[in-house]
């Protein structure tokens, strides 16, 4: 099922917008989008509603052209986010003051804006913490990995599962060079991850109340799981006889797994460096 551009995203783009391109510039910013037919008539407010509702309608993929429609405006040049001043008078900034509005309702709309014009509907509240905690942390393998998961959940399902199951191996990895464990000899996902879950005390023998120790056995399976999931059914790999019919929803499913089970680690290695 299509994820449309929610109506009050429509609202803001169009309201917006119009202040800071010109008609020449709405109808290039659109064609550059991909976004279909012709240019509609009337203001600028309308002209931009429309295009925005037609693509709604007839493109299979309409957050995929907002993402475009919108990236030059959400990755701004550091001169752009500064605040204006004219004759000693501080002045609208449009730019930074549309960029605010878009992340605002972005928020109310369950949506997810990342790098390089990419619109996602497959954040969780794990997904945005995780979010929020690798951003201070210089590792563009995971930071790569947490945006092709959330970039490609809905219209490359197989390709979002693949990312979901990688940024789990990249945070494992990152861990066993930083904390300088012996490497295995095989660096599939399911060695690195006992390797780090023993580093860290993750062993459900050890840990005496029965419901934690039935929650740390279930985050082992869904590892594991994830793992089987990219091995068979992502793009990771070809397929054999069995072709898996791949839904958004399951790769939602193992992107939100994947993404809670990666803030429980960092925040969890996190609380050891600090006691130590």
């Amino acid at each position: 099922m299509k994820k449309e551009i929610p109506a009050p995203v429509i609202a803001v783009v169009s309201q917006n917008l119009p202040d800071i391109e010109t008609h020449a510039g709405i109808n290039n910013l659109f064609l550059y989008a991909d976004a279909p037919g012709e240019p509609p008539e009337g203001s600028k407010t309308v002209k931009v509603q429309e295009w925005l509702r037609r693509i709604n309608k007839e493109s299979e993929h309409p957050l995929q052209i907002l993402g475009k429609l919108i990236e030059i405006h959400m990755e701004l040049p550091e001169q752009d986010e500064q605040d204006q001043v004219l004759w000693g008078h501080n002045v609208t900034n449009h730019k930074k003051e549309f960029k605010e509005k878009l992340l605002s309702i972005f928020g109310k709309c369950n949506l997810t804006y990342t790098s390089g014009g990419h619109i996602s509907d497959g954040s969780s509240a794990p997904s945005k913490a995780l979010s929020e905690l690798i951003k201070g942390r210089d590792i563009p393998s995971i930071d790569a990995e947490f945006t092709r998961a959330l970039a490609n959940v809905n219209s490359e399902p197989r390709e979002a599962v693949s990312a979901a199951c990688n940024i789990l191996e990249s945070i494992f990895k990152v861990y066993i060079a930083d904390e300088c464990l012996d490497k295995p000899q095989k660096q599939d996902l399911q060695n690195v991850w006992k390797l780090v879950r023993n580093d860290l005390g993750f062993d459900p023998k050890l840990v005496q109340d029965d419901d934690l120790k039935k929650v740390l056995t279930g985050i082992i399976s869904i590892v594991d799981g994830i793992g089987a999931f990219r091995t068979h059914a992502s793009s990771a790999h070809g397929e054999g006889r069995k072709i898996y019919n791949l839904k958004p929803r399951h790769a939602r499913l193992a992107i939100h797994s994947a993404h809670t089970i990666s803030l429980f680690i960092l925040e969890t290695w996190d609380e050891r460096r600090q006691n130590n």
